[in-house]
């Protein structure tokens, strides 16, 4: 995954291509890389999660959020990566974007008939809830 990312701040489409699983390698789209890669500015990478992917494992997936700078300002890209590992080469088989991280909330549930957290004295499910 690293090298992918390193493969792309360098514009190095020729490892991106060989990299990819033969077997999904006519999805690929390397001028479209190449623009993506050429066209950005890369802020960083973070590994948020990992599974499989170990020395004896034949495939492994890794949750990422790459930041990169372009023409529309800062943005970031997350994806849960696939990977396979052929004749023990590993190579990157298919991606699925993620969304935003979910938020949560630092408090409390209001219950729908506790006291409206607003100060107004009415229970929740008549006030804010309503």
């Amino acid at each position: 995954m690293r090298s992918r990312y390193t493969a792309y701040v360098r514009a190095d489409v020729d490892y991106i291509t060989e990299t990819h699983d033969p077997k999904t390698r006519r999805h690929h789209d390397p001028d479209q890389a190449r623009a993506w890669a050429e066209g950005s500015e890369w802020l960083g990478l973070e590994i948020l999660e990992t599974a499989e992917g170990g020395p004896e494992d034949r495939e492994g997936t890794v949750d990422f959020l790459a930041r990169y700078r372009n023409d529309e300002g800062e943005q970031e890209h997350r994806e849960r990566s696939f990977f396979v590992k052929r004749d023990g080469v590993w190579y990157f088989s298919d991606g699925k974007p993620l969304g935003p991280k979910p938020i949560r909330l630092a408090g409390p549930k209001v219950g729908r008939n506790d006291p409206c957290p607003c100060g107004s004295g009415k229970k929740y499910k008549k006030c804010c809830a309503a």
